[in-house]
């Protein structure tokens, strides 16, 4: 086993170039083969293609690997340019800097760091010892999870590039914004006491260089936790996504979630708000709801409150904050959520 390990690490370090050309080609090649494969499979089965188990199961073999496949590129890739992100570079490059402008930085540093809401203490209680304000703190731990690589390379291969920007310019604003806000009302007084009484450190880093190797290591590092960990979530969204695909009727899910629904938006963070996902959880979900007729709007409404607000998130920063900063971190973005749900949904 050690010796096979061996093997493997010194392919890759000795010839990175190369690992990297090959493991490209036989990931375009599987990736071309999902919609056959998929047909393929279904037609062996004794169901009716056109059916609604049919149309439900081509849809689950087709979005399972699809949806695996982009995660386990895109968080490879990101794995080795977080190299260049540690949490330690993040808060030297933060700290001390000024709102707004600040805010714009965080905001952009959230969307190549790989931090979810499962670090957002550690991560808080860091940036809070090196002196970065608590607006543009909020601006990072918003965008973080909610506009992150995995978000966007999935909803590009899954909608295209204007739906992917859509977001990008979306989820950025509201990070943005609601950092400005909270950074302008003044709250470390509610920051829990041992928080704030803990003693400052410096943002300093120590830059080492790394090979191509190691960083080639460093994506097979954050695929395995990454993608370890949020397979399970991608099952279940898929399968919730197949059964809307596959059983439910368009007329019911555009009254529901359609734009003549003034209700609808609301109404989709409500829902949003208790469930905990992440972004490759909720995506196929999002796709089957736009495919029965729900509104654009509503969709990335309902998908940024599952990301960005989400009960458990709430529950662990509860540890760090006060109740009346969580209650206002709650109603900053739920507004900018919503603002984006109605604008989108009379535009579009």
């Amino acid at each position: 086993m050690n010796t096979l390990t061996v093997s493997h690490k010194s392919w890759h370090m000795r010839q990175p170039i190369l690992f990297l050309t090959l493991a490209a080609i036989i990931w375009l090649v599987l990736y071309n083969t999902l919609i056959p494969a998929s047909e393929a499979l279904v037609a062996a089965l004794p169901v009716d293609r056109a059916g609604h188990l049919g149309g439900a199961l081509q849809f689950f073999f087709y979005d399972t690997p699809k949806v695996l496949l982009l995660l386990t590129a895109v968080v490879f890739v990101m794995g080795m340019v977080n190299s260049y992100f540690t949490p330690e570079r993040t808060r030297a490059l933060l700290a001390g800097r000024s709102a707004g402008a600040a805010n714009v930085m965080a905001a952009s540093l959230g969307i190549v760091t790989p931090f979810c809401s499962c670090s957002a203490v550690p991560l808080f209680i860091g940036f809070v010892q090196a002196g970065v304000p608590l607006g543009v703190t909020f601006s990072f731990l918003i965008s973080a999870p909610m506009v992150n690589e995995v978000a966007l390379t999935l909803l590009f291969g899954m909608f295209g590039w204007k739906v992917a920007l859509l977001y990008l310019g979306l989820g950025l604003s509201v990070a943005i914004v609601a950092g400005w806000i909270i950074g302008r009302l003044k709250m470390e007084a509610c920051l829990e006491d041992w928080v704030r009484d803990m003693p400052k450190t410096s943002a300093e880093f120590e830059v080492r260089g790394m090979s191509l190797g190691e960083r080639i290591e460093g994506g097979f590092q954050a695929v395995k936790v990454i993608v370890g960990k949020v397979w399970p979530y991608i099952l279940v969204g898929i399968a919730l996504g197949a059964l809307i695909h596959g059983y439910v009727p368009e007329e019911f899910m555009a009254s529901f979630m359609g734009k003549d629904a003034w209700w609808s938006v609301p109404l989709a963070v409500i829902m949003g708000v208790p469930m905990y996902t992440n972004a490759a959880g909720v995506i196929p979900i999002v796709q089957a709801l736009l495919a029965k007729g729900a509104a654009l709007g509503t969709v990335l409404a309902f998908m940024m409150s599952v990301i960005a607000l989400s009960l458990p998130e709430m529950i662990i920063l509860r540890k760090v904050l006060k109740v009346r900063l969580i209650a206002t971190f709650v109603a900053v973005v739920a507004g900018g959520i919503l603002l984006v749900g109605f604008v989108f949904n009379a535009v579009l």
